[in-house]
């Protein structure tokens, strides 16, 4: 592939060349959910850019280490067990089984490393005492301790905002016993019926931030190749997570940054705190997972997504028209693929990842392959072949065509149903009653249900 791969980095908020500090090694880190409850569609965006972003790399030829934490200790999980009146690992270990379902659903791969807060504590208390050492951490006199900003002169650089800005719109709650309202906490102090681990500064548990830091240069080091997640992690987190790891003598960290934009409903991003988010499940339960999963790459992974019904019906018929296209043309084993199409994608995904054009690179093949009379005919199966293996890159045209142009979801009519009624219809068309097969049609297209009428008999999708 000659096509140099350009990645939006930012560190900065350019596009740059990437250059893997390894060659032909790519390691990436990845913040995952806190598990405390059901993945909504933002999060499944997250999950899905970056299994595309994994699947692409790995085509292109690099050895790819990718590594997406889950939170298993945090306010929020400790919040809710508490009102559901059950243990933290009770609901972390339910909501990480759903989270399991959802991503494998929607297509998402499993990450090489999946490593959880709980099982890192030691490296966690390890890189406060470096913090504490290198003067960076104090301890409040709450017993808390905290990351002085302060003493970071580099505070600020991934998110480009100064710390004086910063302070002046910030306000130190009352219980608080930082020295600055940019201070941030490293290690809690215990409370009564809270999970705790032992430190140097007494039981307690790590603070967010800390996690990651930690978790990441465990799984890959002090330094690096790519570290990604929602664009609302930009700032604090993953400021904090510089600050945290380069002020504990760390040679650089994460070379990239890479960050998704929000899916919004009503021009408002899709968010629990909001109350306006809908869960992968739910969302599953009206659509089909690989429908969902189109929509979510059918726009570029940093834009703003727009969340609406009439989005995801145009999803499915899109990706209904790609379906349609390979119907008939069954598994194909051939080798030989269009190399101009496959150069097409390619200049496409090179370019940030830009998915958008890829997929209108898959709708051409569509086109070309829809023209060819004879399903069975060489340049027939050389275009279903290129189309399935470039689809396969996004995760995408995996399923056989009839199985999925007659897959349906919850609350639809069912298979049986189908076939009774289009077997009621033969029957009608038989006694010559075409005013009866007309409404039976007609009854079927309004449960979206489309009949097609052919030499081979009659065949039928949803749509």
């Amino acid at each position: 592939m000659a096509t140099a791969l350009m990645i939006h980095n930012s560190f900065g908020g350019r596009k740059e060349e990437f250059r893997p500090i390894v060659p032909g090694q790519v390691r990436m880190y990845v913040c995952g959910i806190t598990a405390y409850d059901y993945c909504h569609l933002g999060h499944g965006r997250m999950l899905v850019v970056f299994d595309m972003i994994s699947r692409y790399l790995r085509a292109r030829g690099f050895d790819l280490t990718y590594v997406r934490n889950i939170t298993d200790i945090d306010d929020k999980i400790i919040k809710r067990a508490a009102e559901n009146k059950e243990s933290v690992d009770s609901l972390t270990a339910r909501f990480i089984q759903a989270m399991d379902e959802d991503a494998a659903a929607l297509g998402v791969l499993k990450p090489d490393r999946e490593p959880r807060a709980t099982q890192h504590i030691e490296s966690m208390i390890k890189l406060i005492g470096r913090l504490e050492n290198n003067g960076l951490a104090y301890r409040g006199a709450n017993g808390d301790v905290y990351y002085d900003v302060s003493a970071f002169p580099g505070y600020g650089k991934l998110s480009g905002k100064h710390p004086d800005e910063l302070r002046a719109g910030a306000r130190v709650e009352v219980q608080e016993a930082k020295s600055d309202p940019l201070d941030f906490v490293l290690w809690k102090a215990a409370k009564p019926g809270e999970p705790s681990w032992d430190s140097p500064w007494g039981p307690g548990r790590p603070g967010w931030h800390i996690e990651c830091s930690a978790m990441a240069t465990q799984c890959l080091g002090e330094h690096f190749d790519i570290h990604g997640g929602g664009q609302d992690l930009q700032f604090p987190h993953h400021e904090n997570e510089i600050a945290q790891s380069e002020g504990a003598g760390g040679p650089g960290f994460a070379n990239y940054w890479m960050h998704n934009g929000f899916i919004r409903v009503a021009e408002e991003k899709m968010s629990k705190s909001l109350g306006n988010f809908c869960t992968i499940r739910e969302v599953l339960a009206v659509y089909p997972a690989e429908v969902v999963r189109y929509f979510l790459l059918a726009s570029h992974y940093r834009s703003p997504l727009n969340y609406a019904n009439e989005n995801l019906d145009e999803a499915r018929a899109a990706l209904t028209r790609l379906y349609t296209a390979l119907r008939g043309c069954g598994e194909s084993a051939v080798i030989d693929r269009d190399q101009d199409a496959e150069a097409e994608f390619h200049e496409a995904m090179a370019d940030d990842f830009n998915t958008p054009r890829a997929i209108a690179v898959l709708h051409g093949l569509a086109t070309r392959l829809n023209r060819e009379t004879d399903r069975s005919s060489a340049a027939a199966r050389r275009t279903a072949a290129t189309l399935r293996h470039l689809g396969g890159i996004l995760g995408l045209l995996q399923a056989e065509a009839e199985a999925f142009l007659k897959a349906g979801v919850a609350g639809e009519i069912t298979v049986e149903n189908i076939e009774r009624k289009i077997g009621e219809r033969a029957a009608a068309r038989r006694a010559k009653n075409f005013t009866e097969a007309d409404r039976i049609r007609d009854e079927l297209l309004k449960q979206g249900v489309e009949l097609s009428d052919g030499p081979a008999g009659t065949t039928w999708m949803r749509v």
